[in-house]
């Protein structure tokens, strides 16, 4: 029974070891370099997203359904970079201002 329990240990260990060594290799690895990347997206139905994405030097916006993608619009001039909504205020910062008489937002 302990023959089997240590034979037990060492094969989760092995596996611990191997699952370790993979995220760390993986880690090292360096992204492609900007070649192609996702700008943005928008779930449009249940299978259906739009994203514009940046191709080499080129901006699009694509469509992407079940087994079909299509191009909706190639930008002359990239746009905007849209802005990042504005992050809540923390639980601390809320509650002083309930405690102030400030209406919580």
């Amino acid at each position: 029974m302990a023959q089997t329990a240590l034979s037990l240990l060492l094969v989760l260990g092995v596996i611990f070891a191997l699952a370790w060594l993979l995220r760390r290799v993986q880690a090292v690895r360096a992204p492609a370099a900007g070649v192609l990347s996702v700008r943005g997206g928008l779930q449009v139905g249940a299978k259906e997203r739009v994203l514009w994405i940046r191709a080499g030097d080129k901006e699009l916006l694509i469509g992407v359904a079940a087994g079909r993608v299509q191009t909706l619009h190639v930008f002359e001039q990239p746009p905007a970079e849209p802005e990042s909504p504005a992050a809540p205020p923390s639980f601390k910062e809320a509650l002083r201002r309930i405690a102030l008489g400030g209406k919580p937002q």
